[in-house]
């Protein structure tokens, strides 16, 4: 047929061409309008992606409300205005212990300690349009305290993964693999990835290399930065060695899996270094972690992170990191940045204010329905009521498609 001069071609392999058309998809960087999603008091926000539903799901401790952890469910459209649920409450428990993740076939679970008792616990939702529904509670560890859980979901093994710090016996760093069954949760042995205290923990699934990545300060070693990588095996997970990321006393983990490139990204702030925001970028191969040099994504001053433990996600259309957090230096404003990874290394744009207010609880969701993140935060411009917004990154993809 026909080919145009100047036009791209496909040439098969018996020597004949055909012209091919080029499609471009593009978008500028935008945010989209704050729409209130908790009228009253709130702080302690975390997130995730249901994809099966295309939702947004925040977990919080509504203030207003006695500190109870609370859950909604917010919608990104394709124009970047947003919509919400009906919040609900699913426990009784107040503080900053709480983590959320997407668990496979519209199901989440969060992890919680319990103020009453500080129990470890663990529990099932499931998401149906807005609205979600849990079952009942299951301790994850009794009679201990349980710091810090975060959760994560295995795709590979189809298995939740609860890490926590247990406060007894040295405060050792600890894992537990749990089981969906309908709306209950049923966690194996416990195993230790760190055998001293361990704070600031962050956790991802490497969906490449089907490994989980533990991030932690390790107390017994200086609070340096370290990772450890993970393999479940039916109810149980066993580690490799663990590896130094930061050669300092290390705060505020968050952690994200690029996967376009096939690595974690660790967003950190480095008491070592005038607490300065940075972060590292790791490559996963068998049963161990190695890591490029750090960058600095913040080096004027230091960023407000003990609320914030969903500070970094991951664009696999434009290909980009974003990491939200609040400024100490400029009134705790709320402000991001976009990070390029290139090879084992990571560099970062200049910040970009999403909330001119006071600022300090914050997550970072991707929409991989519509490529648009949710950004969830406490504005204290707004009498502290829990907000989102959506954040569309600049893009510029072609495709090509035969004529």
């Amino acid at each position: 047929g026909a080919i145009t001069n100047g036009k791209p071609v496909l040439v098969h392999t018996d020597g004949t061409v055909k012209q091919v058309a080029q499609t471009v998809d593009s978008a500028t960087q935008a945010l989209g309008s704050n729409l209130v999603f908790e009228t009253g008091s709130m702080n302690y926000i975390r997130g995730t992606f249901d994809p099966d539903n295309n939702k947004c799901i925040f977990i919080y401790s509504d203030v207003g409300n006695s500190g109870y952890q609370t859950v909604v469910v917010c919608t990104i459209a394709s124009d970047g205005s947003m919509s919400k649920g009906t919040p609900v409450v699913f426990s009784n428990h107040s503080g900053p212990n709480t983590s959320v993740t997407y668990a496979g076939n519209s199901k989440i679970v969060a992890a919680y300690k319990h103020s009453s008792n500080n129990y470890g616990n663990g529990i099932v939702g499931t998401i149906s349009g807005t609205n979600v529904t849990f079952g009942t509670a299951e301790i994850f560890d009794g009679g201990q305290e349980a710091l810090n859980p975060i959760v994560g979901y295995d795709s590979n093994a189809d298995r939740v993964v609860v890490a926590y710090r247990e406060n007894a016996g040295g405060d050792k760093g600890s894992c537990k693999v749990g089981t969906i069954s309908g709306t209950s949760i049923s966690f194996g042995s416990r195993v230790y990835f760190n055998n001293a205290a361990s704070g600031g923990n962050a956790m991802t699934f490497d969906s490449n290399s089907n490994k989980m990545v533990i991030s932690f300060a390790d107390s017994a070693n200086g609070s340096k930065g370290t990772s450890v990588v993970g393999t479940v095996s039916g109810t149980s997970i066993s580690f490799g060695s663990e590896a130094i990321f930061n050669n300092a006393a290390t705060k505020n983990l968050s952690s994200t899996f690029d996967s376009v490139n096939n690595k974690i990204i660790i967003s950190y702030k480095d008491s070592g270094d005038n607490n300065e925001g940075k972060a590292v970028v790791g490559t996963v191969s068998g049963t161990s972690i190695s890591f490029g040099s750090e960058a600095e994504w913040m080096s004027s001053g230091t960023f407000y992170g003990d609320e914030n433990r969903d500070m970094i996600a991951f664009d696999p259309n434009a290909n980009k990191v974003v990491i939200a957090y609040n400024d100490e230096t400029d009134s705790f404003d709320g402000e991001f940045v976009v990070g390029t990874v290139s090879g084992t290394n990571i560099s970062f744009s200049s910040s970009t204010d999403f909330d001119t207010d006071s600022n300090e609880s914050t997550a970072l969701v991707f929409d991989s329905n519509v490529n648009k993140f949710a950004l969830a935060f406490r504005d204290s411009g707004n009498s502290n009521r829990g907000t989102v917004r959506s954040l569309q990154l600049a893009y510029n993809n072609t495709t090509n498609t035969l004529t």
